[in-house]
């Protein structure tokens, strides 16, 4: 049985109604402890995460976790861990959440002109982490117990994610009133501001960029108070604010930093995601055309995605030979090629093309999810598991390694380790009925003595949680 990474963190935080943990309501502690943080952003991700608007992309994962770490780089706090990942919705929206947790709405990312303003909006979501603003908000104030971490944490995600209050229904009294606590004050946007503009600096990105971006959203406050943007809500843009930035970067040499082409490749993979597929094609074509306008590498990439969506394989290839020629040695355009090799050859040329990619890219999730695929279809289970093994080992808060687990175990007939997988993968979308029912299954298909007594303590402590969380609720109703 492999090393399960998450088993240690989520066994007791998972809900946060389990004993042992500390007490928030303890009046000696001023500040919540990063350990709170993070379990308060973890009770989040588990909402966000079985969302139906949390993009599960990988590609465009991969995008924002490798620009948020040359951020962070450079950040007051390079140690802490951040995970990055997009929201799918057209609004202006970011937002960060305690323990490292900063999500990015599509329109946020498809409004920035230049990959220096989107990593604006970024470090400056990365130092209100490490600024502990959220701690330092609720310093002083009392919970009953550690169950309020869950209260807290749909009050922040709403705060953050729903300015208008649109998960009203979905939140208690509780936290209702906690959400409007938990704006950002005017020195914590200042200081934010201020601390990552350094870290933009650092990270050799162009800092005219940050006043410049702020200054464009601020026009939008001219619109209705309805259709404001999200961002300017929950981060107010003043005249002050850019005023005081842009004296900042005024100070600093000018230098002029070129997009990278995967920020440019981003933002056409989400206008081909988003637009109906034929509109998609028309939309590219003319941008290639006599029309030419932007970055012909993103649209032509673009234009794959668009013509594979609207059922044009032939011609898709046919574009992508082009492009393959325009930009070689690109992760995301070789996972590409992948899917469209898949279309007509042979599944040993696919396999070879996939070890062969992965060689050079061998952290690129949309390949390696891809190649396990591939291997799953061309009946090669073992060597699916063992790349899955590698993966899983490398990066243990996976879900969709434990999925693609899951199926493997299921074609080889070993039903106690697809189960278990299951649970695993369940436990990440912070279903914990899902999980009790998957190790129950997994205790009943097997007999291996070393497994069944790991699933048999997740089981003990799994349901441990459960009743505890069922008895918070009743005493809730008395």
């Amino acid at each position: 049985m492999k090393k399960f990474l998450l088993y240690a963190f989520f066994t007791l935080p998972l809900f946060a109604y389990a004993d042992g943990l500390p007490d928030l309501g303890d009046a000696s502690q001023e500040l919540i402890s990063p350990q709170m943080e993070q379990q308060i952003g973890e009770q989040s991700m588990f909402q966000i995460r079985s969302s139906s608007t949390y993009m599960d992309d990988p590609e465009l994962s991969d995008y924002l976790n490798n620009l948020g770490a040359r951020l962070v780089a450079n950040s007051p706090e390079p140690g802490q861990p951040f995970v990055f990942f997009a929201i799918n919705d057209n609004a202006i929206n970011a937002f960060a959440l305690p323990g490292g947790f900063v999500g990015v709405n599509t329109g946020l990312i498809q409004l920035a002109q230049t990959e220096s303003e989107l990593a604006s909006v970024l470090g400056h979501e990365i130092s209100h982490v490490t600024q502990h603003h959220y701690a330092r908000l609720v310093a002083g104030q009392r919970y009953d117990s550690l169950a309020s971490l869950a209260t807290l944490a749909v009050a922040i995600l709403a705060a953050r994610n729903s300015p208008d209050a649109a998960m009203a229904g979905v939140i208690g009294s509780q936290a209702g009133a906690m959400q409007h606590q938990l704006n950002f004050t005017r020195q914590h946007e200042q200081e934010a501001d201020r601390i990552g503009l350094g870290i933009l600096e650092k990270s050799g990105f162009d800092t005219r960029a940050m006043p410049a971006f702020f200054e464009r959203m601020q026009k939008a406050t001219q619109l209705v108070e309805g259709n404001t943007p999200s961002y300017l809500r929950t981060h107010p843009v003043t005249a002050e604010r850019i005023a005081d930035v842009d004296g900042r970067v005024q100070q600093t040499p000018y230098h002029m930093v070129p997009d990278s082409l995967d920020f440019q490749l981003m933002r056409s993979r989400i206008t081909a995601m988003q637009m109906i597929p034929q509109e998609a094609v028309v939309y590219f074509d003319d941008a290639l055309g006599a029309k030419r306008f932007g970055n012909p590498v993103a649209h032509r990439y673009g234009l794959v995605l668009a013509l594979l969506r609207n059922n044009q394989p032939q011609r898709a290839e046919q574009e992508f030979a082009t492009l393959q020629k325009q930009a070689p040695n690109n992760a995301t355009i070789e996972t590409l090629g992948g899917r469209i090799m898949q279309l007509e050859k042979p599944d040993k040329d696919v396999i070879a093309y996939y070890r062969a990619a992965l060689k050079n890219f061998p952290q690129h999730h949309a390949l390696i999810y891809d190649y396990a695929e591939v291997l799953l279809q061309d009946q090669r289970y073992t060597d699916a598991l063992k790349l899955l093994d590698e993966q899983v080992n490398r990066d243990g808060n996976d879900p969709k390694l434990y999925d693609l687990e899951a199926r493997a175990y299921a074609a080889l007939g070993r039903r106690q380790e697809e189960h278990h997988m299951l649970a695993y993968f369940h436990i990440l979308h912070g279903d914990l009925g899902g999980t009790i029912e998957q190790l129950e299954l997994a205790k009943q298909a097997g007999n291996d003595y070393y497994q069944l007594s790991t699933i048999e303590t997740e089981l003990k402590q799994y349901r441990e949680i459960a009743e505890a969380y069922d008895e918070k609720k009743k005493k809730k109703k008395r």
